[in-house]
């Protein structure tokens, strides 16, 4: 069998499972970064030698641009084709997957997390203030360190004003134009949020002031009007722009800072403890000196 005859075997065994958007980003690495290279080519004949050759390939490649692939993009690339050869070992009886010898190509992580500090997000926040959408979707996105899918999806009936939470059960998807609400990205992303009060009679007054209904969508925009005020109100307020998804990381530096422990961090982001020691370890205020002093203390002790 070739390998594009057997990804299309592979699209009717994974396809039924995922979520729509995440099989047409699957779908679009697939018919441009990996078929042009092994379409023809039998699949048990595919060695490590190719793979090779097709990650430099893509490496040294150009964006329309002129910029080359980010490594952390390249190594998505890396992950969707070893994911078609191990679905080929485990199910159809090929041999071993080559690219197990070869490793993959960038990385699995950008090098620097970018994030504002709070006084640098409350200088945005002022500069969006003219636009109550905008005002209430940035708020929430800070504030609440939600996702920018989870804000786009949310209605009135999913807060309780009165008890100050908000309950996390979707995320909103712009796909082949028509918008989908789809569940959240994880099992544990669905979730209850505790609220500042402050933001509470912030977005309580949006929703009255602007009527919006119970089942009613609080921010009907997609993701390009967000990314427009992102541009707008950085350059306004002359701070750094940094990507949407950033604000979440923004959230995270902020709970780290008024000393908040990986787990509850975790629960209030969706995330699992591990994900989030391992992705913000370097922002936790070190202990190394504080455990040098009473190692000191305790060898004295025996001296």
């Amino acid at each position: 069998m070739t390998f594009g005859e057997f990804v299309k075997l592979y699209e009717e065994d994974v396809r039924p499972r995922l979520k729509l958007n995440t099989w047409l980003t699957k779908e679009h690495i697939i018919a441009t970064k990996i078929l042009p290279y092994f379409s023809d080519k039998r699949v048990d004949e595919i060695t490590s030698t190719d793979i090779i050759r097709w990650e430099n390939e893509l490496s040294a490649a150009r964006t329309t641009t002129g910029e080359p692939y980010a490594p952390t993009y390249l190594h998505t690339v890396s992950n969707q084709m070893s994911a078609i050869l191990n679905h080929a070992v485990r199910f159809y009886g090929l041999a071993s997957n080559p690219m197990l010898k070869v490793g993959k190509m960038g990385a699995k992580q950008s090098g620097e997390m970018r994030f504002w500090t709070k006084s640098e997000y409350l200088r945005f926040s002022e500069a969006v203030m003219d636009k109550p959408l905008s005002f209430a979707a940035f708020e929430t996105l800070y504030w609440t360190g939600v996702r920018e899918g989870e804000l786009l999806a949310l209605v009135p009936k999913d807060f309780d004003f009165g008890r100050a939470k908000l309950r996390i059960t979707k995320s909103y998807q712009r796909i082949r134009g028509a918008d989908v609400i789809t569940c959240p990205k994880t099992p544990k992303s669905v979730r209850t949020i505790d609220l500042p009060c402050f933001l509470c009679e912030e977005l309580a007054e949006y929703v009255e002031l602007d009527e919006i209904a119970d089942g009613e969508r609080m921010f009907p925009v997609t993701k390009g009007y967000l990314y427009h005020e992102m541009d707008r109100g950085s350059r306004i307020a002359g701070v750094e722009r940094i990507r949407i998804h950033d604000i979440r990381h923004s959230h995270v530096s902020l709970l780290i800072d008024l000393g908040f422990s990986v787990l509850a961090i975790a629960d209030r982001m969706g995330h699992e403890s591990i994900d989030i020691t391992y992705r913000y370890a370097h922002l936790f205020p070190t202990k190394q000196g504080r455990m040098a002093k009473q190692l000191d203390e305790e060898g004295r002790g025996w001296r």
